[in-house]
This record gives structure tokens, C-alpha cells and sequence, in this order.
């Protein structure tokens, strides 16, 4: 059980994208991750009153006056997506972001879903529709809603907006909604009902949330998740979408593959716990161990589990008693399984918050490193640790294990219980880099977001490590968009590139001693020719999204 599958039978991640308290991209989420960044906001008055928060509430000693926060909620390329201003103005800003970072994950992905050949599903859970409620109408019952852009609708918008053809599900089972729609995409590509999936969820909060003693919400917004102080978490902000692909798909398309999903489950506590807000021990311990025998792997595969960590008494020690139900199946050695909530960093992204748990372990497994888990002084007095496998980092640790595997669970009150389980990528086989000249090809909307790009794919060279030219030449050949405004770079190498990308003129080519040829089909390209010159025998690469131009659609200040 434990030697390495070869069978390319799981879903590949492609591509990543979102963006969460703290953080703009993915790649900042997991640098303050292992910096051990606590991103949960607390909001001044001035704040509060600037997002709606009235008196009553702002002088309520129960009110929250924390939580993850995303800048910029405001912010949407309308034009870029072809939404009239009117109609920007309308849409809830769960669904401009979920829009906005489906495109980013897509071109994480090296796809363009104007030229891929095959069915884009989309999958996704978002929040309770706040901002026609606090924003739009003031909270006034009698004002009709625009249909058009109530909660259900968010995968629709998306298919609208980036022309996908596949099955689009929006899925709607509280703080689990995200990773059941992972789950449901996995199960759609393992079908074929598609060839490429995004899924994920997104979920906008404001400071409106009061403490109750044993309620879900703590009173200082920060998440104690296996801590004896844990009284809840606070909500959060944010967004997260996964592009999946069937690995055998991803293999053969020389796809970049970021993990693995070998298998997962989804199911119901029904009546079995104490009340419907109440959390299942039985049932959690029911998906988790069909997730595992989904991916014919054995507990002891498992070298760490992301989980639920709502950082409750009750709901942390049920958790934990669900997870030894299930890993005693086999003696494991003590503190062999760490145990970790991404809800101590960022608080809970409720609709969202699986996906970015997920995310959070994907990097994890990639890059062989747990990330401590914040804000835990001493365990639950309810949760058994001593004898357990079980124990929580409370600094980052190193992951060696011949095949990195996690676990990642998401719990929504209601009983729907998401678990999957993740494993490292297989390792590619050694290539010799192609040598010689390379083209790289760059296009934007609009001369401004053009020398963004090129500013920002300058950068990313300059920081990346083992990035292959070879590689970002093929990414941005085949995986991107061509649009009006284009340029063209011809290099040899990284040092090459960077200078052509950062020259005044770099919008011609202006390699003098490249090949004729080679020049005249990339400035061709540059006046609106398709690519002519040949491709490298490269893979798909992450490169920089696509630089939006965002303007601004909500006033928050309603003062």
C-alpha cells in the first residue's frame, strides 16, 4: 500500500488561484503561512461605521470587532470581462471575485478556455448574498433583488463570463461548500462529464457578529482551533479556486501538476448528534475513512491532516475523537500525524474555507514544510493527545516522507462533511533545457495592463527558482489569450529575458542578432499575425496573471 501508484488514476491540480486576509495571490498566502502571520484585522470605529456598522451594535460589549479582511472588495475589471458598468454596480462582489480569480486560475492552469479543446466545468459554494442586504438597499425588505445575481447564480456568472460549457454547480452547505464542490468536480472529470474543472468558493464578511458563550464566533475574531481557550473563530473574507484536471489528462497535456487528489468523500451526520447546529463524531469519522478507501491508502499513509478547527470545545474534541476512531485502525507512533487548522491565520472563510484549507495543504505537501499552527498554548482538556498519534506544530516543520500525504476535512454546520485526500506529484523525469533562442510572447487589453505584464513577469523571473525558459516560453505560447496589445521578447536566457522585458522598446522585438527569421515572425506576431515560429518542447509553467485594471463598484461608505 505504501509503494508509489503509477496509475495515473487521480485528479491532477493544474492550477491555483485566490486571495485571502493578508494575502493578494497564493504565493504571498504561503510565505505568511511560514512567516506565522496572524492576518485577522481588528477594525477601529472609524472602520466600522464606514462599512454600515450602526451604534447599537458598535456599543454591544458582544460585537466582534474583528476579522479577515480583503482590500479592494470594491475593485472589478469590468471591461476585461465584459460586464456593462450598470450591471457591475448590481453584481454581489462575491461573484466579481469568484469571476476575477477563475480567469487567474485558468491561466495558472496555461489555459485559455477560448481555444481549449474540451468542456470546462465550474463548481463552487458562496456566502449569504450580505451585500444586497447592507449595501444595495440598506437592509430594506420591501426593495425587490435583481435574480440575476442572488447567491445560486455565482458558477453561472462564471460560465457566463469566461464562456465555460461544462456543468456549473453552485453548491450551498455552509462552511463545507467549497471542498463538496471539489469533490463533486473530481467526481465530474473522473465521469467525464468535463475535461478541465474549477472549483472552489468565495464568501465576503463584514463586522457584524456578536460572541455568545458556546456559539461558533469568538470573542477577540482569532481561532484557538485543539486550544483549552478555543471559543470559536472569527469570519473572514476571501476566495479560493482549484483547476483540476484527470491526472492521465495532465500527463499527457505536460500540464504543471501541483498535487494530487486521490480520493474523497462526502456525506451526512444525520440525526446522529445532539442537536442540528451540533457536530457528528460517527459521520466524521464515516467520510474520512471512506475518503481513504477511495484512494486505497491505509491511515498510516497519512502524514498530516488539515482540519475542520473551528477552534470550539465541543467541535475541536469531536474532531480529534472522529480522527483516532479512524487512525486506530493500525498502531502509528505518537506524534507521527500533525494536526492543523489554516483558521488560526486567517479566520474561517466560511464558503470558502475548505478550498483555502485545502490550498494551504497542497503547498504543504509541495513543498514538504506543515506550517505551525497559531495561537495553541495548551490542549483541550476533552481532546486525548498523549495517546494519540496526533500532535499540533506550533512552529513549521519539516516533512520527510517518501510520498507526502494529507488529509483535509470541512465541516458544515447542517452535518455535511467533505474529506479528501491529497498526495505530492509525481516526480518528472529529468529533460535536458532546450537551448537556442526563445520567443516570449506577451498581449494585454490595454497598453497599460501590457507593460504590466511585462513588469510583473520581469519580477517573476528575476525571484523564481529553477524556472525554465524553455518552459515560459511554451506557457505563454500556448496557455494565453493573444489580445490587441502585444509584445514580443526573443532571449537565450533568463538574464536575456529579464533585460528585454525591462527595455523602454521592449514591445518589439529587439534581439539584432537573432535569427531573421525568428525576428520577422515575432514582430509579425507583435502586428497581429498568429504565433509562426517553433514551439519549445516545454510543459506549462505558473507564470503571472493576467494584470487587471480594476475600477471601483461599491461604495462602502455609507455614512
Amino acid at each position: 500500500m505504501e509503494d508509489r501508484q503509477h496509475a495515473a488514476d487521480g485528479i491532477a491540480v493544474v492550477g491555483m488561484a485566490g486571495r485571502f486576509p493578508g494575502a493578494p495571490d497564493v504565493a504571498t498566502f504561503w510565505r505568511n503561512l511560514l512567516d506565522g502571520m496572524d492576518t485577522v484585522h481588528d477594525y477601529t470605529d472609524a472602520e466600522l461605521r464606514a462599512l454600515g456598522v450602526g451604534e447599537r451594535l458598535l456599543a454591544d460589549p458582544a460585537h466582534v470587532r474583528a476579522g479577515g479582511r480583503l482590500p479592494d472588495v470594491a475593485g472589478f475589471d469590468a471591461e476585461f470581462f465584459g460586464v456593462p458598468a450598470a450591471e457591475a454596480v448590481r453584481m454581489d462582489p462575491q461573484h466579481r471575485l469568484f469571476v476575477e480569480q477563475s480567469w487567474v486560475a485558468l491561466e495558472d492552469a496555461g489555459c485559455d478556455p477560448a481555444s481549449y479543446d474540451g468542456l470546462i466545468g465550474v463548481f463552487a459554494g458562496g456566502a449569504v448574498n450580505r451585500y444586497f442586504l447592507f449595501h444595495q438597499f440598506g437592509g430594506d425588505p420591501d426593495e425587490p433583488l435583481d435574480p440575476g445575481f442572488a447567491a445560486d447564480y455565482l458558477t453561472a456568472q462564471a460560465a457566463y463570463r469566461l464562456g465555460l460549457t461544462g456543468p456549473a454547480v453552485t453548491v450551498q452547505t455552509a462552511c463545507s461548500s467549497s471542498l463538496v464542490a471539489i469533490c463533486m468536480a473530481g467526481q465530474q472529470l473522473l465521469e467525464y462529464r468535463c475535461d478541465l474543472a474549477l472549483a472552489g468558493g468565495v464568501s465576503v464578511m463584514e463586522p457584524r457578529f456578536v460572541h455568545r458563550p458556546g456559539g461558533l464566533v469568538s470573542p477577540d475574531g482569532r481561532c484557538r482551533a485543539f486550544d483549552a481557550d478555543g471559543q470559536g473563530s472569527g469570519y473572514s473574507s476571501g476566495v479560493a479556486v482549484l483547476a483540476l484536471k484527470r491526472l492521465e489528462d495532465a500527463l499527457a497535456d505536460r500540464d504543471q501538476i501541483i498535487a494530487v487528489l486521490r480520493g474523497w468523500a462526502v456525506n451526512n451526520d444525520g440525526g446522529l448528534r445532539a442537536g442540528f447546529a451540533a457536530p457528528g463524531l460517527d459521520g466524521q469519522a464515516s467520510v474520512m475513512a471512506e475518503a481513504l478507501a477511495a484512494a486505497d491508502l491505509t491511515p498510516a499513509s497519512i502524514g498530516y491532516v488539515e482540519a475542520h478547527g473551528s477552534g470550539t470545545a465541543v467541535g475541536d474534541a469531536i474532531e480529534v475523537a472522529a480522527l483516532a476512531q479512524v487512525f486506530a485502525e493500525e498502531p502509528l507512533p505518537p506524534r507521527s500525524v500533525a494536526l492543523g487548522s489554516v483558521k488560526t491565520n486567517i479566520g474561517n472563510l466560511d464558503a470558502a474555507a475548505g478550498a483555502a484549507g485545502l490550498i494551504k495543504t497542497i503547498l504543504a505537501v509541495r513543498h514538504g514544510v506543515i506550517p505551525a499552527n497559531l495561537h495553541y498554548d495548551r490542549p483541550n482538556p476533552d481532546i486525548d493527545v498523549d495517546s494519540s498519534p496526533f500532535y499540533v506544530p506550533v512552529k513549521n516543520v519539516g516533512w520527510q516522507a517518501e510520498v507526502r500525504r494529507a488529509g483535509v476535512s470541512s465541516f458544515g454546520l447542517g452535518g455535511t462533511n467533505a474529506h479528501v485526500i491529497v498526495e505530492q506529484a509525481p516526480a518528472e523525469a529529468p529533460r535536458p533545457e532546450a537551448g537556442g533562442w526563445h520567443v516570449l510572447p506577451l498581449s494585454a487589453r490595454t497598453p497599460e495592463a501590457l507593460r504590466a505584464a511585462r513588469t510583473l513577469l520581469a519580477e517573476h523571473l528575476a525571484t523564481a527558482q529553477g524556472i525554465r525558459l524553455d518552459d515560459v516560453a511554451y506557457t505563454l505560447a500556448t496557455g494565453r489569450r493573444a489580445f490587441g496589445c502585444r509584445a514580443a521578447v526573443l532571449c537565450r536566457d533568463i538574464t536575456e529575458a529579464i533585460a528585454g522585458l525591462r527595455r523602454p522598446d521592449g514591445d518589439m522585438p529587439v534581439a539584432v542578432d537573432a535569427p531573421e527569421e525568428l525576428r520577422r515572425t515575432a514582430a509579425a506576431w507583435v502586428e497581429g499575425a498568429g504565433i509562426g515560429w517553433p514551439l519549445p518542447d516545454g510543459h506549462t509553467t505558473s507564470l503571472p496573471a493576467y494584470p487587471f485594471q480594476r475600477a471601483r463598484y461599491w461604495q462602502e461608505d455609507r455614512s
